[in-house]
């Protein structure tokens, strides 16, 4: 029989032992890992990975009970099927990988930039204020008439492969060239469109669709489509419904419905730097009561 006493009394022992020994080393070693813990739960916080991970947490958490009172067999069998599936884990967190590493390569300023002589400052925050105007002003025309719209605005992480998808404008942005595009049975009315560097560069464009399995089936291909893009990118998506008229965002893998054209406007300009302003909780939020 095990003695638990005795199995207890080793446990502290070796933890005094190794608080003994411990450094300033250690301590900054422990707090990097943990900083590398906390945003890789954030990327998969909201997201089918989630459920892996709280499955993966769980056969961790037998694996070391087991191994502290001595049931060997059992020890044994997870820790073989640990080894094995370090292989599957890279697999199944493909896009959660794909995306970490996107996110460490967001720079504000490129050093490419630099040395060819990149928009200055204002010029770029003039661009991005032009194209907020525009946004909103059409987005509120098409709410009004029940026009189906879904606008993409790229941030950091470029949207090439999207952009072949559709076909290339690289117009200057106007609410009339907005409303015509997405006003129905228009040749480019029925794909995204994507706004890149302060021009409307491309329409007709195919999102990826979100593949949460959370959201209700009431959701429309328009805002599973704005999720996809949300959830592999930090793009800006806007998306008007066609059925409801309503005005939804969706960014960071979360969906803001319901918003007003001047809260559109807040939130666009907290999004893309033009104004630091606390974000007005939406009318509506949510993932599950939107129609197309």
């Amino acid at each position: 029989m095990i003695d638990l006493r005795s199995v207890w009394s080793d446990f502290w022992s070796n933890l005094a032992s190794v608080t003994n020994t411990i450094t300033i080393i250690d301590f900054i070693d422990v707090a990097v890992v943990a900083f590398i813990i906390y945003k890789l739960v954030g990327l998969v916080r909201e997201t089918r990975a989630m459920q892996l991970v709280k499955g993966i947490a769980a056969i961790f958490a037998v694996y070391f009970v087991s191994n502290m009172i001595g049931m060997i067999t059992l020890s044994y069998l997870i820790q073989n099927v640990l080894q094995v599936g370090l292989f599957a884990i890279v697999v199944l967190f493909q896009p959660e990988l794909r995306r970490a590493l996107e996110q460490m390569g967001r720079t504000k300023i490129s050093f490419m930039d630099k040395l060819t002589g990149a928009d200055n400052e204002e010029q770029i925050r003039q661009r991005k204020r032009q194209i907020v105007d525009v946004v909103c002003e059409s987005s509120e025309y098409l709410s009004k008439r029940k026009i189906g719209a879904l606008m993409v605005i790229e941030r950091e992480i470029r949207l090439g492969d999207i952009i072949k998808t559709g076909t290339v404008i690289n117009s200057d942005p106007s609410v009339e060239l907005i409303c015509n595009i997405f006003f129905p049975n228009s040749p480019l009315h029925d794909g995204a469109m994507i706004l890149r560097g302060g021009k409307l560069h491309a329409a007709g464009c195919f999102l990826p669709l979100s593949g949460n399995t959370e959201i209700g089936r009431e959701l429309g291909t328009r805002h599973r489509a704005a999720l996809g893009m949300s959830e592999e990118s930090d793009a800006v998506v806007v998306v008007v419904s066609e059925e409801t008229g309503a005005i939804s965002v969706a960014m960071d893998s979360r969906l803001q419905r319901g918003l007003s054209a001047q809260n559109l406007r807040k939130l666009l300009e907290a999004k893309l730097g033009l104004k630091v302003v606390h974000e007005e909780p939406p009318q509506k939020s949510g993932l599950g009561k939107v129609k197309r």
